[in-house]
């Protein structure tokens, strides 16, 4: 496949990916809240107050997951995934002899087009190492060495 078009499909799928996460949250967001309103209508004592502060901490957890969610997605959405360079930087897509690097936000691992692909943080360990990077050159990072193949 054309490493342009998996490019773009790979940056649909991040996008895709962070969509339902902000959407996952925001459910889970609104459960504790009808949550909390049905159960302060029918408790009472300190079994009450422990569910609340319970809930309270949940809340903020959560909250502050959707909260990176949306930064990682406004991040991504800085990103022209049909831009090209010689040199790796963020928005590059790279073919490592160890496989696929999507460097934009950190999401781990997803599956595009039956291909493995590392979508990694150009702040991360590996993404300070390959930026400004071209073709042919190589990066070590924890005994593993990565070749540059190519670059989208």
């Amino acid at each position: 496949m054309d490493l342009a078009l998996l490019k773009v499909k790979i940056y649909a799928a991040c996008l895709n990916y962070l969509n339902l996460k902000i959407n996952q949250f925001e459910a889970s967001l609104l459960d504790l809240t009808q949550g909390a309103q049905n159960d302060s209508k029918s408790s009472s004592g300190d079994k009450h107050e422990t569910a609340r502060a319970m809930m309270q901490i949940e809340y903020e957890k959560i909250g502050n997951q959707l909260k990176e969610a949306k930064m990682q997605k406004e991040e991504l959405e800085r990103i022209n995934p049909e831009s090209s360079s010689k040199k790796i930087t963020k928005g590059s897509l790279i073919k490592t002899n160890k496989g696929f690097l999507f460097l934009s936000v950190g999401i781990g691992k997803l599956s595009v087009e039956s291909s493995e692909v590392i979508i990694l943080s150009p702040q991360s360990p590996l993404g300070i190492k390959l930026q400004n990077l071209s073709l042919g050159n190589s990066s070590e990072m924890n005994g593993t060495t990565y070749t540059i193949e190519a670059i989208s």
